[in-house]
């Protein structure tokens, strides 16, 4: 029997193990249940991905690619006279005022790079990734510091609920981008 020709199954498949991470956690990821949600036959999911960290990486690359998207979308970053801090400080609302179960999935695949090292790279891509975007408006080193700032402020943030702080957001971030 031939080969049937499926472009997007790959894509397909990724999306799927997005979902299944969303609504199970990563522990409830499986090559079955990835084949089940994507619909495809459960040695598709293994020839496009021989592990689960292999898919892993893509998914996380596939969500990074989300929050990195937005910063280079936002619109005002590189107008003369900018409020860089106050710039962030909004983009981060709108992120964390967005899918709160689209960011919290972000952050799941990101910090599973701890207990997973194949995950890493992926992750240093994401923070390098916005790194270099911040370094377009302030020196690579205030870049670095401001992509710690933001995301420990953003785990703080969902990991004890308690409501996002525009103001204190600008305020330290202001402070860092004043250490430059």
């Amino acid at each position: 029997m031939p080969r049937r020709h499926d472009p997007g199954r790959r894509e397909r498949i990724v999306d799927a193990a997005i979902r299944v991470v969303a609504e199970r956690g990563i522990a409830g990821l499986s090559h079955r249940t990835v084949a089940a949600e994507a619909d495809v036959p459960l040695g598709s999911t293994t020839y496009h991905f021989a592990t689960l960290d292999e898919l892993l990486t893509a998914a996380l690359r596939r969500t990074g690619e989300g929050f990195t998207a937005l910063v280079a979308g936002h619109g005002g970053l590189d107008a003369p006279g900018t409020d860089l801090a106050a710039r962030l400080a909004a983009l981060m609302r709108d992120w964390l005022a967005g899918d709160r179960t689209g960011v919290e999935l972000e952050y799941e695949l990101y910090l599973a790079a701890l207990r997973r090292p194949a995950l890493r790279p992926v992750a240093a891509e994401w923070a390098q990734g916005l790194g270099e975007l911040l370094a377009a408006h302030t020196d690579p080193v205030t870049a670095r510091a401001l992509v710690a700032l933001m995301d420990g402020i953003c785990l703080q943030v969902l990991l004890t609920d308690v409501p996002y702080d525009e103001e204190y957001a600008r305020r330290m971030l202001s402070r860092v981008l004043r250490g430059a």
